[in-house]
């Protein structure tokens, strides 16, 4: 199969062109023909039109390469090695919701011919590609897997907003349903990956790899939460606390936060789903989701205890959050946790305005029935700082001053501000 590309004899496919799926199609349509699939046409034409619907690539990414641009499934008939990178999100019971990774495997088992290839790049619990996916692909192509054609798992590790650690930076983990396809799939990732592919055993490692490293990061964020709830009440600064904890040459660099996304708040759910199926009930991974998820309430609440302090009155008070997506310097709104800030004030009977130089007003509204301001106003009863994106890193008190009340206060999540305010109360987590 590797060889059959690199001479253009096969194509390759990307099924679900979103933050994941276009820079892999990409980085292989410089050295291979590509075909590049997703369901919602209006993106398809701002694809063709050098435009990433995502906003993380600049217009030069789509400069020479091969690729041709579908929401047509009967175009990717004419592939041979299909990449899926469709997302897999949970459902409002915090349960996997496998819909996408279903349909986009009935897509492709349709569209299935022996000796073709299909590499399942969506982060999944152990087991999933074998015991849910594959079976999918054998139902609607009438093919035998492993004997007329071949499944691997290569886990997405693409960062959104980092500019640092991209694609071909990350080493890639690379698994297949056997000896032949591990190579060869391991052959075809490093045509693109620069820093290099580990390859795992198995395809149930490589997702139990992928699974963890959010896991972890999920666990880590979630005690500097906790810590920060104690240091709080201790009325100790987290972040003072951090630095000087941080002089330690093996201590572990994680700060408070919201917990938002499609990734760190998401993927330890699926975990959790696998491991209670097999009988064991997780303490630790419970309990780090528990708290983060928690967060945002938090958050809330503590600004109103702070407005209630200043001997004001919280119900019809003014409250102005900076930042709503989910983390710095992204415009990607899923699973944000500023939403649960804005619900736990609005509960409370604040007036909230929202602004984000970053999102998308429309899909602010149509996701979770928010509006954004164009503009701050004035005269608020406090300022939340909830992402740190470039244009609020270098915010200074003058420039807060004009946007809060004689008592106002400054409700800085991520630190940033920290040492700056001297006139208003300052709170961070």
């Amino acid at each position: 199969m590797y060889e059959k590309l690199l001479k253009g004899e096969a194509v390759l496919s990307v099924i679900g062109l979103g933050y994941v799926g276009l820079p892999i199609a990409l980085e292989f349509a410089k050295k291979i023909r590509v075909i590049g699939f997703d369901i919602r046409p209006e993106r398809i034409e701002m694809m063709k039109k050098g435009i990433d619907p995502s906003n993380e690539l600049p217009p030069e990414a789509f400069h020479d390469t091969d690729i041709h641009y579908t929401a047509d499934p009967e175009d990717l008939k004419k592939a041979h090695f299909h990449i899926i990178a469709v997302p897999t999100p949970t459902n409002n019971h915090n349960l996997p919701d496998l819909t996408p990774v279903l349909r986009a495997s009935e897509t492709v088992g349709k569209v299935l011919k022996k000796g073709d290839y299909v590499v399942y790049e969506s982060t999944v619990y152990p087991g999933c590609t074998e015991e849910d996916c594959i079976p999918v692909l054998e139902k609607f192509s009438g093919l035998k897997c492993g004997e007329e054609f071949k499944a691997g798992y290569s886990p997405e590790r693409i960062n959104p907003g980092d500019k640092k650690n991209t694609l071909t930076a990350i080493v890639k983990v690379t698994s297949g349903c056997d000896a032949e396809s591990a190579e060869n799939i391991a052959l075809t990732y490093e045509l693109i990956i620069t820093a290099g592919v580990h390859r795992a055993s198995s395809i149930k490692v490589a997702e139990a790899s992928k699974i963890i490293e959010n896991t972890q990061r999920d666990i880590n964020i979630a005690f500097m939460n906790e810590l920060s709830i104690i240091f709080n009440r201790m009325n100790i600064n987290t972040f003072e606390v951090l630095e000087a904890a941080g002089t330690k040459w093996n201590f572990l660099r994680f700060y408070p936060g919201l917990v938002g996304g499609h990734c760190i708040g998401v993927d330890p759910y699926y975990l959790l789903y696998k491991a209670k199926e097999l009988g064991y009930h997780p303490q630790i991974i419970d309990s780090g989701r528990f708290v983060n998820d928690s967060m945002g309430r938090y958050i809330g609440k503590q600004t109103v205890k702070k407005i209630i302090a200043a001997s004001k009155n919280a119900q019809g008070s003014r409250v102005l959050i900076m930042g709503i997506t989910f983390k710095e310097n992204v415009s990607d709104i899923r699973n944000s946790k500023v939403v649960d800030v804005i619900r736990e004030l609005t509960d409370f009977g604040v007036l909230v305005d929202v602004v984000d130089p970053r999102a998308s007003k429309e899909e602010v509204r149509h996701e979770y029935g928010i509006e954004l301001s164009e503009k701050p106003g004035t005269g608020y009863d406090a300022v939340i700082v909830a992402v740190s994106h470039t244009e609020y890193e270098n915010l200074s008190e003058a420039d807060l001053a004009p946007l809060l009340d004689d008592r106002g206060i400054v409700v800085d999540v991520k630190g940033t501000l920290r040492g700056k305010i001297r006139n208003y109360q300052y709170w961070s987590l």
